[in-house]
């Protein structure tokens, strides 16, 4: 069973996902901390505080801290909110620095139901739909620290031509 198979059958609310990524050690090691998930996974909200591991040679947060802080939320989020009828992976990414960024800083995502019919619209012949998404980081006081835009890919599980991940498909061979 994949990975994102595994999480999806096994569908962690949104407490025990909190944890398991505040436990995570990328995340701890980064100074990555997730304040919230909604019960709904409609609203995550992530924070970054600086410390010495987190710094860069400027003495301001890491570009990479701030970019693995807004990795894997909108999949995490749609795989929870569409279920088990749908596949979703991240695409690409980008990054986009505003300003420089100390002390505490935080993104918030949020899946609206306008954004989950267009998924729903776009894929509902099995075609892909491949949606980029804008993510803000932001310090203390609101300003703009970075901009994030993520790329999904996603697809009805049900209508997809090939919906196992290559990985799993050799193991049942």
């Amino acid at each position: 069973m994949s990975r994102q198979g595994y999480l999806r059958a096994f569908s962690p609310g949104p407490r025990l996902m909190r944890w398991m990524m505040n436990s995570w050690s990328p995340f701890r090691g980064a100074g990555i901390k997730v304040i919230e998930i909604a019960r709904d996974y409609r609203r995550v909200r992530v924070e970054l505080r600086m410390k010495l591991l987190n710094r860069s040679y400027m003495g301001t947060h890491f570009g990479g801290s701030l970019f693995s802080m807004t990795d894997p939320f909108y999949v995490i989020m749609l795989s929870q909110i569409l279920g088990r009828d749908y596949i979703s992976w991240d695409k690409a990414a980008s990054i986009r620095f505003r300003a420089p960024g100390t002390g505490t800083v935080g993104a918030e995502f949020e899946v609206t139901q306008a954004m989950i019919d267009e998924i729903k619209n776009h894929t509902e012949t099995g075609e892909k739909y491949e949606p980029t998404y804008p993510v803000e980081v932001k310090d203390a006081t609101g300003k703009l620290i970075a901009v994030v835009e993520k790329t999904l890919h996603v697809r009805r599980a049900d209508l997809a031509t090939n919906p196992v991940p290559i990985a799993a498909a050799k193991s049942a061979e």
